[in-house]
C-alpha cells in the first residue's frame, strides 16, 4: 500500500493533537465513581453537637411515625405510582403487611405497587435508624444569622471541638463540613475568622486529623478571586496546623446570576471551580437567592421555575466529566405542624387535621421537588429540617426501585455483550453506557435504596461491583 503522509509531515501534527488531547483530559478527567451523598442537611452551628446526626435521625423517625404510621398512608401521601390501588382500611392494610412479611415475592408478582411502597417504607425506617444523615453542613450563614462576634467566636471553637469528638467516637455523618459566611465586603473578615477558629480548634483536638470528606462551603460566590482566596487560606491553615495538604475540600454555592454568566458574558462556573486549584469537590445550586436576583417574585420562586432549570443545566454542562459533583437546592416549605399538644391541653380534632394537612403538604412538595431533581440527574440536594429526611430517602428509593428491573436487564446485557468484544486499548464502544448503569447500582447501594442481593441478580459479582469500573469488569471477564 502506498501512503502519502510521511512521518516528517505527521509527527508535528500528531504532537499537537496529543498535546491538545492531554489538555482536554486534564480539564475533563471524567465523572467520579466515588460515593456521592444523596443530600446535605444544613443545621445552625449554635445547635451542633457530635451526636447531632443521629439525633436528627430520631426526630425524622418520630415525624414518620406520627404522620405516616404505615406504608400505605405514606405511599398515598406522596403519590407513589400505583398508590391509589392500595387498600384503605386498617384490616386490609394489616393483612397486606402480613403477606409482605411472610412471602414478599408472591406479593411482588401479584401487586408490585404494594411491594415497592412497603419496601421503601421499611428501608426508609432502617436508614433513619442507622445512617440518617449522609452529609451534614454545620452552618454559620443563613441557618445561623448575624450574631455578636464573641458569640460566633465561641460557637466556631465549639464546633471544631465537637467535630473532633464526633470523629474520635465515629458518630459523624460520612460526609461533613462547615458553611462560613460569604466573602463579600461585608462578611469577609467574619468568615475568615470563623474558618480559622473552627479549623484550629478541630486540628488542635484531633492532632491534625480531619473528618472524611470534609469541606468548607462558600456561599454566594460571585468571582473567582473569592474561591482563590479560600484556597490560599486553606493552604496556610493546613501547613500551620499539621493537616495533610489538600485534605480540606471546597463546596461552592452557585446562587447568584454572576456565578452562571459573568460580566463578560462568559460561562462563570468553570472559572470559579478552576480558581480553587483542585480543592473544589462540589457545587450546590441555591434556588431562592438565584431566582430573587432574577427579580422573580416570592410567590413564583419555586424549585421547578424555568429560571432554576436553566441555571441547573448551565451547571450540568459546565461540570460534566470534570469530577466535580452537583447538588440541588432546598424545599423551603417545612413539614412542621403548627399546633402542639401540652399535658393540660390536648389538640382539638380541627388542630389534628390541620397538622396532618400541613405536614403532608410539605412532604408532598419536597417529594415532587426531589423527583424533579432526580429526573434532571441531580442526585443530591439540600434538606433543612429532620422532618424532611424520610421524604428525601423515600423519593430517592422510589427513583431507584422503579428503574431497577430495566437497569438490571440492561447492565446484564451490556456486560455480556462487551465481554465478547475485542478490547481496543482499554475502551469498549458501550463502556460509557455500561459505567452509567454500574453507577446506578453503586449509588443505589450506597444510600440503601438497593440491596447487594438485588444488584447481584443482574449477574454481577460483589468483587466486580466493588471495582467500581465497568471497563475492569469487562476486562476481567474477557480474560477468563
Amino acid at each position: 500500500m502506498n501512503l502519502t503522509l510521511t512521518l516528517d509531515v505527521l509527527d508535528p501534527i500528531t504532537a499537537r493533537v496529543n498535546a491538545a488531547n492531554g489538555a482536554f483530559h486534564a480539564h475533563y478527567p471524567g465523572d467520579s465513581i466515588d460515593r456521592q451523598p444523596v443530600h446535605t442537611l444544613y443545621g445552625g452551628a449554635h445547635l451542633f453537637k457530635s451526636s447531632t446526626p443521629m439525633k436528627l435521625g430520631s426526630l425524622g423517625l418520630r415525624s414518620l411515625d406520627e404522620y405516616a404510621p404505615n406504608f400505605v398512608l405514606f405511599a398515598k401521601i406522596l403519590g407513589m405510582k400505583g398508590a391509589e390501588t392500595l387498600p384503605m382500611t386498617e384490616k386490609a392494610i394489616a393483612y397486606l403487611c402480613e403477606a409482605l412479611t411472610s412471602d414478599p415475592e408472591a406479593v411482588r408478582r401479584a401487586n408490585e405497587p404494594a411491594y415497592i411502597a412497603y419496601t421503601i417504607y421499611q428501608r426508609v425506617r432502617k436508614k433513619l435508624e442507622t445512617e440518617p444523615v449522609e452529609d451534614m453542613r454545620v452552618d454559620f450563614e443563613d441557618g445561623y444569622g448575624n450574631r455578636p462576634d464573641e458569640e460566633e467566636d465561641f460557637h466556631a471553637v465549639t464546633v471544631g471541638e465537637q467535630l473532633a469528638t464526633g470523629m474520635s467516637e465515629g458518630v459523624l455523618s460520612p460526609f461533613i463540613g462547615i458553611r462560613i459566611k460569604s466573602f463579600s465586603h461585608e462578611c469577609y473578615q467574619r468568615a475568615v475568622r470563623t474558618l480559622d477558629l473552627a479549623l484550629t480548634a478541630l486540628a488542635n483536638e484531633s492532632g491534625g486529623r480531619m473528618p472524611d470528606h470534609f469541606v468548607v462551603t462558600l456561599p454566594k460566590v460571585t468571582i473567582p478571586e473569592q474561591v482563590a482566596a479560600l484556597a490560599d487560606l486553606l493552604d496556610v491553615l493546613e501547613e500551620k496546623l499539621g493537616i495533610e495538604h489538600g485534605r480540606v475540600g471546597i463546596d461552592l454555592m452557585i446562587e447568584t446570576t454572576q456565578a452562571i454568566i459573568n460580566h463578560l458574558g462568559e460561562n462563570a462556573v468553570n472559572n470559579l471551580v478552576r480558581a480553587g486549584r483542585g480543592r473544589v469537590k462540589s457545587c450546590a445550586y441555591g434556588t431562592y437567592d438565584y431566582t430573587a436576583i432574577c427579580n422573580i417574585t416570592a410567590h413564583y420562586q419555586t424549585h421547578t421555575h424555568p429560571a432554576a432549570d436553566f441555571a441547573r443545566h448551565v451547571m450540568q454542562v459546565s461540570l460534566a466529566q470534570t469530577g466535580v459533583t452537583m447538588s440541588d437546592g432546598a424545599t423551603t416549605i417545612m413539614p412542621i405542624a403548627p399546633h402542639r399538644a401540652t399535658p393540660d391541653k390536648p389538640l382539638s380534632a380541627q388542630q389534628v387535621a390541620e397538622n396532618l394537612e400541613i405536614v403532608h403538604h410539605g412532604w408532598k412538595l419536597h417529594y415532587d421537588n426531589i423527583t424533579h431533581s432526580l429526573r434532571h440527574a441531580f442526585y443530591q440536594g439540600w434538606d433543612l429540617n429532620p422532618a424532611q429526611l424520610p421524604i428525601r430517602y423515600a423519593a430517592v428509593y422510589h427513583f431507584f426501585l422503579d428503574s431497577l428491573a430495566d437497569a438490571s436487564m440492561r447492565l446484564d446485557a451490556f456486560i455480556n455483550k462487551a465481554a465478547q468484544a475485542t478490547l481496543f486499548g482499554n475502551t469498549f464502544d458501550d463502556a460509557a453506557t455500561g459505567q452509567g448503569l454500574l453507577n446506578f447500582f453503586l449509588r443505589g447501594i450506597a444510600c440503601g435504596a438497593i440491596t447487594e442481593e438485588e444488584a447481584m441478580a443482574t449477574g454481577i459479582t460483589m468483587p466486580e461491583l466493588r471495582s467500581r469500573s465497568f471497563v475492569k469488569i469487562v476486562q476481567g471477564r474477557a480474560g477468563k
